[in-house]
């Protein structure tokens, strides 16, 4: 039996080279009748769509079922999926080497269609299997098949039409991507009979193309052109773009190499150093969660909870907020790897030597407590009241975030936000989880710290000395999960079938909270002085990052954007001024513009 990895098939009708307005009109409709005419039946129990993506280990199992690539292409994006090719199963023995196969699993998809092979072996397989397992059937085609289910008591999602857009939504709705609301129109046997059909909500990210949220796919060849012009220009080598649009995935394509002169090309599913938008997707909803929790008071001084400010420095009295909105007057960062002296550093880990900072590069035990923690707490160099963008403010909040806790912040925001959520690739320490393949480079020229090519370790030497995990960086995903995070903030808290967080602490983390500058509460937000913030509205927020990344989410307009590329790829030191492309505000500008029909 062959056993698939379904995330490497694509799924022809997204693709992003799909920008002819006239063809995708035709599959906008394609999407649309196969939404209005699929059916979830026997659903009493709510098991679809599915809720518990932090648990799942899902099997999708293909009987003759020739989109099945397109069904897995699409299904992974919700959660790891394994497919198996059952095509050739005719007989029991078959069918028990199956079933023994399945047992590691939690839920199995089942995709039937006309050409499978209805046999009362195949029956007693389902019979047997939905006993001991949850079961999800999908069946593509006439409905005449339905009889054949008679006796099956999971969930069946039933579409008339046999075709790509078909595979594509039946999917989605497995896993709440699209809602089901519609009805068998007549008779087909005693347990399908007309008008029997379940309605489902829909929770989580669709896939589509832009045609289906009523935009002209034509202005992806502007942003084709930019990037391309942004990677010639050595901008940066390698380019991930995503937009959503009304709870829709509309455009998610790869450009570029890893590296100029490589010949690894980047992926849409690349792994990126998320630099400072680590501050947004993990330090700050850690502040949030406690804060919705009530387990903090934003105007209690940090003090309160880091016991060390109340000896050391001068800042026992600034207060969280001041901290989230970068008014508490500390320096924006500390050159950290200035103060390492030789005995600091080995190149074999050891007890004495167990933080590792890169490959045969270990820094010595306590050093973060002994050294940078004590430089943290007596920094100075900004004003209190005055807006000073800084990183250690986000050392203070990953201080608080543990101290609460009582866990390390990239546990807590693992098992919090990133497996209930669905983001697959999203967490701290990389290297620990995915082949170093995946895992998009940053600089190679570090002739300055670490001397090598970093890859896989946070660019950051700070969170990088601090072992890897820092509040104001060290995070790593792709563009999915990201895409699912934002969502998840567009939606208000709300995603999956659970709620994160209260409306109203999104309302207040993400709106304007300062006098003083135009940010919210550990979010950027649109700046009335610059130019390029001519689109957006003003209830907008997100957050860039140094190595290349941007956030962007935009309320009024139903939008999230992501952009990841290594822009401080060759060399971290030639990153400062303005880009030659500035890739990650052009696209934006042009995602705007064709909202507003202004390209």
């Amino acid at each position: 039996m062959k056993k698939i990895l379904s995330i490497l098939f694509v799924f022809s009708i997204h693709a992003a080279y799909a920008q002819n307005h006239a063809e995708n009109l035709k599959t906008a409709d394609k999407l649309k009748e196969a939404e209005k005419n699929i059916v979830l039946l026997n659903n009493a129990s709510g098991m679809v769509p599915l809720t518990d993506i932090k648990t799942l280990k899902t099997a999708s199992v293909h009987f003759n079922f020739k989109d099945a690539a397109v069904f897995d292409s699409i299904a992974n994006k919700y959660s790891a999926v394994i497919g198996f090719n059952a095509d050739t199963i005719l007989h029991q023995q078959g069918f028990n080497e199956l079933h023994d196969r399945l047992k590691v699993f939690n839920a199995v998809i089942l995709e039937l269609s006309a050409e499978t092979h209805f046999n009362p072996v195949l029956e007693r397989f389902i019979l047997d299997l939905e006993r001991e397992n949850r079961v999800i059937i999908v069946l593509v085609g006439e409905g005449k098949n339905l009889a054949f289910l008679d006796k099956i008591k999971s969930p069946v999602i039933w579409s008339e039409t046999q075709n790509q857009e078909s595979a594509s939504v039946a999917a989605q709705l497995v896993f709440g991507g699209v809602a089901a609301s519609n009805h068998l129109a007549v008779n087909y046997s005693k347990a399908f009979s007309a008008n029997s059909g379940y309605p489902s909500a829909k929770i989580r990210l669709g896939y589509a193309i832009p045609e289906r949220v009523s935009l002209n796919s034509n202005f992806l060849k502007k942003v084709d052109s930019l990037v391309n012009a942004g990677i010639a220009s050595h901008s940066a080598p390698a380019v991930v773009v995503l937009l959503a649009k009304d709870g829709q995935v509309i455009f998610n394509k790869a450009y570029g190499k890893h590296t100029y002169k490589g010949n690894e090309p980047t992926r849409t599913d690349d792994i990126f150093d998320l630099a400072s938008v680590t501050k947004v997707t993990a330090t700050v909803p850690a502040i949030m969660q406690l804060y919705d929790q009530k387990l903090i008071n934003l105007n209690t001084p940090i003090s309160q909870y880091v016991a060390m400010l109340r000896t050391i420095g001068d800042k026992k009295d600034v207060r969280i907020k001041e901290a989230l909105l970068h008014e508490a007057g500390f320096t924006p960062y500390i050159k950290f790897y200035e103060k390492l002296k030789p005995a600091d550093l080995n190149k074999d880990s050891s007890a004495a030597y167990p933080t590792k900072v890169a490959d045969h590069y270990f820094l010595r035990a306590n050093y973060f407590n002994e050294v940078m923690w004590p430089a943290t707490l007596k920094s100075t160099g900004g004003t209190r009241g005055k807006f000073v963008y800084s990183d250690i403010s986000m050392y203070m909040m990953k201080e608080v975030a543990e101290e609460v806790t009582h866990q390390k912040l990239n546990d807590y925001v693992l098992n919090e936000f990133y497996l209930p959520l669905g983001m697959q690739t999203a967490g701290f320490l990389p290297r620990g989880r995915f082949n170093q393949s995946r895992i998009v480079p940053t600089t190679e020229n570090d002739n300055w710290f670490r001397n090598m090519l970093v890859q896989g370790y946070v660019n950051d030497p700070g969170a990088a000395m601090a072992g890897g995990v820092e509040g104001h960086a060290g995070l790593f995903a792709n563009a999915n999960d990201l895409a699912i995070f934002y969502q998840m903030l567009l939606n208000k808290g709300s995603y999956g079938g659970r709620q994160y967080y209260d409306k109203t602490t999104v309302d207040l983390f993400t709106s304007r909270q300062s006098e003083t500058s135009w940010r919210g509460l550990g979010f950027d937000r649109v700046n009335d002085k610059q130019a390029n913030d001519q689109y957006p509205s003003q209830q907008a927020f997100g957050h860039s990052g140094y190595t290349g990344t941007y956030v962007w989410v935009d309320p009024v307009y139903h939008l999230v954007y992501i952009c990841l590329t290594n822009r401080v790829y060759p060399d971290d030191n030639k990153t400062y001024g303005p880009p030659k492309v500035n890739i990650r505000a052009g696209v934006l500008d042009l995602f705007y513009k064709a909202i507003l029909n202004k390209n």
